[in-house]
């Protein structure tokens, strides 16, 4: 007999990286992930539709619409949803302080948790050096990183084949990489730095695909990760404590 897993409750859940319209989104995980668990706010924080490549080449199967119907009906049935875009899914920025059925766009929160903690909750691409200064070279670097993504999901397709569960080439080789060390170490020094100038207690971003949760001097650091490789999402207690679900 098959017992379902039963749905866990939360203050909020904060998801980024989606990147729906490719085929390295994991929306069958996601939408697994939604199905078993609630939330009174949900954050979508940036790149949830990748604009980039849907330009280049439409892909959008029924899975990818399932995802946006969730988080539409869960706003009509009383849940705050609160998009932030990212730079894949740019044009969203000029509909800030909108709503899409519910959806309310921003361009930025401030996040006051159950305990009274002040957090930023931003995209985080404003603090990335390679956004900033050359874009061209981040557009150059996503094509590499597609068809890694590409082969990711050729290889998890043979790993399920052979009754192996799902693993991430591309975060595997991304994080042996030194340079993505420093870039990653960079970044997060980054946003913990704007979070104190802001005098706030911490930064919850997405954008990496790294999902961390650590303490730079005095400020919080929280990443939700991403769901191309990892599968992650970042979760708030009822008491303000804050978790990562690693859902693959």
């Amino acid at each position: 007999m098959v017992h379902e897993k039963p749905v866990r409750n939360f203050r909020s859940i904060f998801l980024s990286d989606i990147h729906l319209g490719t085929k390295g989104c994991q929306a069958e995980l996601l939408l697994d992930f939604i199905r078993h668990h609630e939330a009174q706010t949900w954050y979508l924080v940036g790149d949830i539709i990748d604009t980039w490549r849907l330009r280049r080449r439409w892909y959008w199967p029924q899975s990818h619409n399932d995802v946006v119907q969730k988080f539409l009906r869960k706003a009509r049935k009383g849940a705050d949803v609160i998009l932030i875009p990212g730079n894949h899914d740019e044009p969203l920025r000029q509909y800030c302080g909108t709503h899409f059925g519910g959806v309310q766009v921003q361009r930025e929160v401030i996040h006051i948790a159950a305990d009274g903690r002040r957090f930023l909750v931003v995209h985080g691409d404003e603090f990335d050096g390679v956004i900033r200064y050359a874009k061209w070279l981040a557009i150059l670097g996503d094509y590499g990183y597609r068809a890694l993504l590409s082969l990711n999901t050729s290889f998890n397709r043979w790993r399920r084949r052979f009754g192996f569960g799902y693993w991430s080439l591309s975060a595997f080789i991304k994080v042996k990489v030194k340079n993505a060390l420093h870039y990653i170490d960079d970044y997060e020094n980054a946003l913990s730095e704007e979070a104190r100038r802001r005098n706030v207690d911490g930064v919850i971003c997405g954008h990496i695909h790294k999902a961390e949760i650590r303490k730079i001097g005095n400020m919080l650091y929280l990443n939700d990760g991403d769901w191309v490789e990892s599968a992650t999402a970042l979760v708030e207690h009822m008491d303000g404590r804050f978790e990562l679900i690693h859902w693959a």
